[in-house]
């Protein structure tokens, strides 16, 4: 992931889509026993907490 902290519009993005990606049925990164539910935003949370999320933020306007 390029960035270190996100913004909470980011983190509801890039959570929201994941768990998109995986009720579609893509493969999880992480093993699904270790969540709380098979629920796909509660594996894309945990996803994000281990730094396992194929997804990529790029910010065009940084100050």
């Amino acid at each position: 992931m390029a960035a270190k902290k996100f913004t909470r519009f980011e983190k509801a993005r890039i959570i929201g889509a994941r768990a998109l990606q995986l009720s579609m049925g893509a493969e999880p990164k992480v093993d699904v026993n270790d969540a709380k539910s098979f629920d796909p935003i509660d594996i894309a949370l945990l996803e994000l907490a281990k730094n396992k999320m194929p997804l990529d933020v790029r910010r065009l306007n940084q100050k």
